[in-house]
């Protein structure tokens, strides 16, 4: 097939390249790279590209002329978490829901025939406890989880004979990554742990996430793509484990009893996460029978503390511009190499 990868030298895109590159995919990419130079270890492969900031990709008038030719989208591209949500909640509408909701409807004219959106479980919102699948009620708090939620309901009613959109809500992920993400629940408390052997909690530790490595996140993009029509026409999937629901404070105790001498401690500040979902991932097993997690948590903690080590990670710089996601654009905007509204500063219009 031949797809286009949007958002991928991101944290998740760098690792999904690889693996549709082994299944003998034909790739573009769209990013505008504002996180160059955010290497953990090897820097992301490189693949063709056609466009940079989604915002200057829908508004180019030759838009659907560059995305025909594509069997599929996989959009990835966005501002990444709650906390950038919170922090720019005028581009995250910009970015996220609008410019996905054009990208997708420029696509379908282009005669695409998959659009594969990364959406996530943060549109549960609260549970209450209770396990969520795709038909539970979504309850949004943040401005990043409310604009997955529009952008599903604006892309999948386009749905038809030629066009199929896919939305995949992705439990928090967690995992090794060229462009790792220090601001993920699990490699927060592991680089804690590792790097001051206290595990430091930023919340009271009440609440619940579902959890998938970043590997198993990308296979599942793979797996979207390749799928028969019938099996993930409209659909939406909670890309998880069902057994790797988890409160906050037993992943930290998890990381505390896989690193030797290492404390749990809460931040100063810490305060209940009103964040709480757990989700069940039946409905995915039985539309992608193919698709096999192939991590556990356990697993997961063992892999980061291993490639800590192997680069090198001290004192507390992944919290800084670095890994940081908010730290490293105020950085950008700060030195003049992004503008205020998070564009590069030399900005590549055409491909």
């Amino acid at each position: 097939m031949k797809i286009l990868v949007t958002g991928h030298l991101g944290y998740i895109g760098s690792v999904l390249v690889p693996v549709l590159l082994d299944r003998g995919h034909d790739l573009a990419g769209l990013d505008s790279d504002l996180f160059g130079g955010c290497d953990f270890g090897a820097p992301p492969v490189q693949i063709p590209q056609i466009g940079q900031d989604i915002r200057d990709f829908i508004a180019a008038p030759d838009v659907v002329e560059r995305l025909s030719g594509f069997d599929a989208v996989i959009h990835l591209a966005g501002l990444s978490n709650d906390a950038l949500g919170a922090y720019r909640p005028d581009l995250t509408d910009d970015i996220n829901c609008t410019a996905s909701i054009v990208l997708a409807r420029m696509a379908k004219l282009a005669g695409v025939s998959r659009f594969i959106f990364a959406s996530s479980c943060a549109a549960y919102g609260d549970s209450r406890g209770r396990m969520a699948g795709e038909s539970a009620a979504p309850r949004p708090i943040s401005a990043y989880a409310t604009s997955k939620l529009e952008v599903e309901r604006a892309v999948l009613p386009l749905a038809d004979s030629g066009f199929s959109p896919v939305s995949l809500r992705a439990a928090t992920a967690y995992g090794v990554s060229p462009r790792l993400r220090f601001d993920l629940v699990v490699n927060n408390l592991v680089a804690w742990a590792h790097t001051r052997r206290t595990v430091r909690l930023k919340s009271e530790g009440s609440a619940w996430r579902p959890l998938i490595h970043v590997e198993d996140l990308a296979h599942a993009f793979a797996s979207a793509a390749e799928a028969p029509r019938d099996k993930v026409h409209r659909g939406i999937f909670n890309v998880a484990r069902s057994a790797d629901n988890f409160r906050v404070r037993d992943l930290a105790r998890m990381v505390r009893d896989m690193v030797p001498g290492a404390l749990i401690a809460h931040a100063a500040d810490a305060a209940r996460d009103p964040r709480s979902y757990r989700v069940s991932a039946d409905h995915i097993a039985d539309a992608l029978p193919d698709w096999q997690p192939r991590w556990n948590c356990r697993d997961g903690i063992a892999q980061l503390l291993a490639a800590y080590e192997v680069q090198g990670l001290s004192g507390t710089a992944f919290e800084g511009p670095g890994f940081d996601r908010i730290a490293h654009l105020r950085q950008r905007v700060a030195e003049g190499s992004a503008s205020r509204d998070f564009f590069p500063l030399e900005r590549k219009l055409a491909a």
